[in-house]
């Protein structure tokens, strides 16, 4: 088979999209026009193969009993590091042993409908914590720009073959949504048990020893994500080496999405949003999304989880912390349109030695967060806000636009309380992001403190051969919480990576 690339008006890109077999699609909004490129699978006569020839997508796993298999493997978390590596050991023939220290997805689902009704927190089941981890309830984003080493368009073909639409075989930017991601969720978790797999829910392991059984035999898979501060410091204790990583801190911003839509795709000119060109170009390509980037003072500036048509989460795992975090359901189609936006933090930006401060850092700017909201509101998940402009310019933000923030925001000057250096730069940031785009920095957005869960504060370092803990034999750091991955994609790549790594030891 080959393939042939094709640029489309969106109506035109729309209309292929029903005939053909797509390999790619992408949105190209550089220009004054907006512009879908396709590569489209065609024939040998060049000719464009139809969306329904019966075609295999790709090769199908092959899952082994492995019910009764001499071999086990311990995985430490659920998330997409931690399922990813399961189902690769299962295909290789090695009985999976899960622990996870939050609830399965149904249960978790109940707990975050408590946490945005303002009715409390559970420190072990949350946007956090909990069967497929972070990524399950904040977006469900399929793409990286990660160079790791692996097959991430396998990636894509297991998320595919467990019931994500086709559009994630081919998208440039692909994405399932937080309101189909836990049936696929739940439907890899049937597939480990069915074949033989274990999997132990609502288990925190509190030391390496109570897993590992006969500890110098048993490898351990480590996917613990990027919030798992208790497990950091528990594997500090029992040994294990440990350093500080940069990471990145700042806020997360709403706009209203027709805002972002004229801005993006029509390069802010004076268009009618109830007419035809603008429904039908929303109606082809989805609200539109942003990447922005600047470098202030020797520090990039950048937007991070972008979610158009989405809605901001509280994503705090421990009382008296606020954390936002961002999310869209499948069709992406509320009012508004949020990403976080972020200041590059480099080790030697925290003062002292110690490998964990990074998440003391972290921690103390939430637990800041919580007791501004708490200086106007009894709210447990209300969050500071302050409207964008009025962030920039140093005032008083007197009342707040509508925001998608369920458990409610209320004023606060975060132009005086976030850390100088984070601020400033935040400052500078929006400015310079508004001369890409005028128009972006306006009172209409508003800006929700505080985004500090954009990756790890924590690198557990690896050999590059074994992915072996340096220090520690037949452990296998991976994924986010590991230092090595910053999304659902390259973490799940990493957790297949470390599986392989396991399945070729010498036994």
């Amino acid at each position: 088979m080959e393939s042939k690339q094709y640029i489309f008006s969106p109506r035109e890109a729309y209309e292929a999209a029903q005939k053909w077999r797509i390999v790619k699609r992408s949105v190209d909004a550089r220009q004054r026009e907006l512009k879908v490129h396709l590569t489209v699978l065609t024939d040998d006569q060049g000719q464009p193969i139809a969306k329904d020839a019966p075609i295999p997508l790709y090769e199908p796993p092959v899952f082994k009993d492995v019910h009764h298999a001499k071999r086990k493997a311990v995985i430490i978390g659920l998330g997409p590091a931690g399922l990813f590596a399961a189902l690769t050991l299962i295909e290789h023939g090695i009985k999976p042993v899960i622990y996870e220290r939050g609830k399965e997805v149904s249960e978790r689902k109940k707990d975050i409908a408590l946490l945005n009704r303002n009715e409390g927190l559970n420190p072990e089941s949350n946007y956090c914590f909990g069967e497929g981890g972070a990524g399950t309830f904040s977006d469900g984003k399929l793409f990286s720009r990660s160079k790791k080493r692996g097959n991430m368009q396998r990636v894509m073909e297991l998320f595919h073959y467990f019931g994500a639409p086709d559009t994630v075989l081919y998208e440039a930017h692909a994405h399932i949504g937080s309101d189909k991601l836990p049936t696929i969720i739940r439907r890899m978790r049937d597939c480990i048990l069915e074949h033989g797999g274990e999997i132990h829910f609502e288990t925190c392991v509190k030391s390496l020893k109570d897993v590992r059984g006969d500890a110098e035999k048993t490898p351990v898979i480590l996917a613990i994500g990027h919030s798992a501060h208790d497990t950091y410091r528990m594997l500090a204790e029992e040994g294990v080496t440990l350093e500080t990583k940069g990471f990145a801190m700042g806020v997360r911003a709403e706009h209203p999405q027709a805002l972002i839509n004229k801005l993006m795709y029509f390069k802010g000119r004076n268009i009618d949003i109830s007419g035809n060109r603008y429904t039908e170009t929303i109606q082809f390509v989805g609200n539109a999304s942003y990447s922005l980037v600047t470098q202030v003072d020797e520090r990039g500036v950048y937007s991070f989880c972008m979610c158009p048509g989405g809605h901001i989460v509280p994503a705090g795992s421990t009382p008296g912390s606020c954390v936002v975090n961002g999310m869209s359901a499948s069709h992406r189609n509320s009012p508004y349109a949020n990403s976080g936006m972020v200041v590059q933090i480099n080790p030697e930006d925290i003062p002292g030695t110690d490998p964990l401060r990074g998440l003391e850092y972290q921690e103390k700017l939430e637990e800041l967060a919580f007791r501004q909201a708490a200086m106007v509101s009894d709210s447990p998940a209300a969050a500071p806000a302050q409207r964008l402009r009025d962030f920039v310019e140093g005032k008083p933000s007197k009342d707040l636009p509508s925001c998608s923030y369920l458990p409610g925001i209320v004023p606060s000057r975060l132009d005086k309380w976030l850390p100088a250096h984070i601020g400033r730069r935040l400052q500078q940031g929006f400015r310079d992001f508004d001369r890409k785009y005028p128009g972006f920095l306006t009172n209409e957005a508003v800006i929700l403190g505080v985004e500090s869960r954009s990756s790890s504060a924590v690198r557990i370092p690896r050999d590059p051969e074994t992915l072996q803990s340096v220090s520690t034999p037949r452990l296998y750091p991976c994924g986010e919480g590991a230092g090595y991955a910053g999304g659902i994609t390259s973490s799940a790549l990493d957790g297949i990576n470390a599986a392989i790594a396991i399945a070729q030891e010498n036994n």
